[in-house]
């Protein structure tokens, strides 16, 4: 059955499974915002994992923690903040530092973080796993996909939900969602080469 979302327009969701745990790996509010509203409102809960090692300075990491947990809170929903560790995070881009947006340090860095999503979906029995890296039009659908299938495949009992966030009228939701909330807005994806490459 379509989701009607607030901006009128259909949005079919189908969860792997029919499952109802969904573990959602969250980059930040402005590309959670339409995502969590539409589970939300559509009757589900998922839980919010937060793992992005990969943003660089630490503030701008609690910055966006903050902003997110705002968020949940807002929708009364659980987040799990995973432990921050850049030194790890910045070892998986050793070599790839002038690669240019969606080259192959995003595909990395997006390996690195739903890698551990998945390990504690694995660990705490969500048995789906999904990540709002999939709204922002300034990623890779395919490389977010490949990175969350492989993630997927290294453990046990967790299945990868491809869903396209950016269809069914959740981009433009998204946008207005930011201004409603007033949300820090950040200028670049997180890690240091992405700030210096705008």
């Amino acid at each position: 059955m379509p989701y009607l979302c607030r901006v009128k327009t259909a949005l079919h969701i189908e969860v792997p499974g029919g499952e109802s745990r969904i573990l959602l790996h969250a980059c930040c509010a402005p590309c959670s915002g339409a995502i969590v509203e539409c589970l939300t409102e559509r009757g589900y809960r998922p839980v919010i994992f937060y793992s992005n090692s990969n943003i660089y300075p630490q503030e701008e990491y609690l910055h966006r923690l903050e902003e997110c947990v705002r968020y949940a809170r807002k929708w009364g929903l659980e987040l799990v903040e995973d432990a921050y560790d850049h030194a790890d995070w910045d070892r998986c881009a050793v070599g790839l530092e002038q690669e240019p947006e969606r080259g192959s340090r995003c595909l990395a860095c997006f390996k690195f973080r739903l890698l551990r999503a998945a390990r504690y979906a694995s660990a705490n029995g969500f048995p789906v796993l999904t990540t709002t890296l999939a709204s922002s039009r300034w990623k890779s659908l395919e490389q977010v996909n490949e990175a969350g299938r492989w993630a997927c495949a290294q453990v046990e009992g967790v299945t990868w939900w491809d869903q396209n966030w950016r269809k069914g009228g959740l981009q433009e939701r998204r946008n207005q969602i930011l201004k409603e909330e007033n949300f820090y807005n950040q200028l670049y994806c997180g890690c240091e080469y992405s700030a210096h490459h705008q």
